[in-house]
């Protein structure tokens, strides 16, 4: 069995370098995507690690916007063209960090051939405020100036939106990081690729990135494949558009937590927390 790690990243090179390492000798491949607004100058050198690629196509990301999910496809052809074919694929940050043995995230994977790890709220809790989403027009996805205040004229002239797809919408705060079969993967990528109105449609969206995936892999043949666990802790408890970036006081729940991944974690904030979790 073999796994592709997609790092989607635009800062922390040393961070990346130290949770690439962290998976020596196991068969685990990276392709980084750095966002094309970055100097790709002080990342390069992590192409003289083992198993490490970069994506070639980079995408201009702006934050929360369908570039994105745009970026993630780019990464996932790359992926899928290789010579290698991957078992499984998985999509990370350049803030993660393993919190249990990395063996653990092998084994797992391993013992469970064509699923999907996906994460996914159950309820309608998250819905009833990221359904604005959705049915408003959002401008994230450009850079012009006096974007935000077209968007809130269109807001209020036009009809409320509808998704344009017949589907029940799957997501949640936890949804962007995956690690889903490489049969599935080939499905994401042509189901959108093939779908213009759908791509049109989510231009306009914010944050696609805790919903698009899920919601197809969920309206698919795949549903039945799918477990709702992505392996990370995250922590929303501060509330906000972004999660905590976990520090040194948070070392007793990342260890007690049955996850095996998290995120966020930066170097230039709390190195501290890192030297703690390789030494668990």
């Amino acid at each position: 069995m073999r796994v592709a790690c997609i790092i989607m990243a635009h800062k922390g090179p040393q961070q990346i370098e130290r949770f690439i390492k962290k998976f020596s000798g196991l068969p685990f491949d990276f392709f980084i995507h750095i966002d094309k607004k970055i100097n790709i100058q002080p990342f390069e050198y992590l192409a003289d690690l083992p198993q490490v690629n970069f994506i070639t196509d980079r995408v201009r990301v702006q934050w929360a916007s369908y570039s994105y999910i745009v970026a993630i496809l780019h990464s996932l052809k790359m992926v899928l063209e290789n010579r290698i074919r991957y078992d499984f694929i998985s999509i990370m940050s350049g803030q993660d960090y393993p919190i249990k043995p990395v063996t653990d995230i092998y084994n797992t994977i391993e013992k469970n051939p064509g699923r999907n790890f996906i994460c996914y709220d159950e309820g309608d809790e998250w819905w009833s405020h990221a359904i604005s989403r959705i049915n408003k027009y959002h401008f994230t996805n450009f850079g012009f100036r006096g974007r935000y205040r077209l968007q809130f004229f269109v807001n209020a002239l036009l009809p409320v939106r509808k998704f344009p797809l017949p589907y029940k919408l799957y997501g949640g705060p936890r949804a962007m990081c995956m690690t889903i079969s490489n049969e599935c993967a080939k499905y994401v990528l042509y189901f959108i690729e093939s779908n213009k109105k759908l791509r049109r449609f989510m231009r306009f969206t914010w944050g696609p990135d805790e919903f698009i995936v899920p919601t197809i892999i969920m309206n698919s043949r795949f549903k039945e494949t799918v477990i709702n666990n992505n392996f990370y802790y995250i922590d929303w408890s501060k509330g906000g558009v972004n999660p905590k970036t976990l520090l040194t006081e948070d070392y007793p729940l990342l260890l007690s937590s049955d996850k095996m991944l998290a995120r966020k974690f930066d170097m230039s904030v709390d190195k501290v927390i890192l030297d703690m979790l390789d030494n668990f």
